[in-house]
C-alpha cells in the first residue's frame, strides 16, 4: 500500500512539474507597466479612470484564461490598436525610437572628441601670452598710422 501511494505521489510530481513550468506566470502588477491608457497616455500603472479600469479588467481576464505576456498584449493591441504598448514595436519606422537617441550620443561624444582638443589649444595659447598684452604687436607702420588717427580725433 505504501508503495502504491509512493508510486502515486512520484506520477503526480512527474505529471504537475512540466505542465507547471510550461504555463509562464504574468505578474499583473509589473504588466501594468508594459501598457498604457489608450486615453490619458499614461502608463497603466498610474492612470486613474474608466479606460484605465477597463483595461485592468481586460488584463485580468487574460492572465486568468492563462495567457502568457505576448498573447496578452498581442489581444491588447488588436483591442485598442498600437498605442496601447508603452514601447513601439521593433519594426520599420518605430526602431528610429531606439536608433536616433544613440545616434545622437555617438554625435555629441565625436563632437566633444574633436572639440575639446581645440578648446584647450585655445586656452593654452591664451595663457601664454604676456598679462598685458590684448593682442599681437602693432608693426611700426600701423602704430604711426595709430597715432595719426587718433591725433585727428583729439582736435
Amino acid at each position: 500500500m505504501a508503495l502504491l501511494t509512493l508510486l502515486t505521489a512520484l506520477t503526480l510530481v512527474a505529471i504537475a512539474g512540466p505542465a507547471a513550468a510550461a504555463q509562464p506566470k504574468v505578474n499583473f502588477y509589473d504588466f501594468q507597466d508594459t501598457v498604457m491608457c489608450v486615453v490619458c497616455r499614461t502608463s497603466l500603472s498610474v492612470a486613474n479612470g474608466p479606460q484605465a479600469d477597463s483595461e485592468r479588467q481586460t488584463i485580468r481576464n487574460l492572465i486568468a484564461q492563462g495567457r502568457d505576456e505576448q498573447q496578452i498584449k498581442d489581444a491588447l493591441v488588436s483591442q485598442y490598436g498600437d498605442r496601447v504598448l508603452a514601447l513601439p514595436k521593433d519594426k520599420g519606422f518605430n526602431l528610429a525610437v531606439y536608433f536616433v537617441p544613440i545616434g545622437v550620443v555617438v554625435l555629441m561624444v565625436a563632437l566633444l572628441l574633436v572639440a575639446l582638443p581645440r578648446w584647450r589649444r585655445s586656452a593654452r595659447a591664451k595663457a601664454a601670452q604676456p598679462a598685458g598684452s590684448l593682442g599681437p604687436e602693432l608693426s611700426d607702420d600701423d602704430a604711426r598710422r595709430l597715432d595719426e588717427d587718433l591725433a585727428r580725433y583729439d582736435r
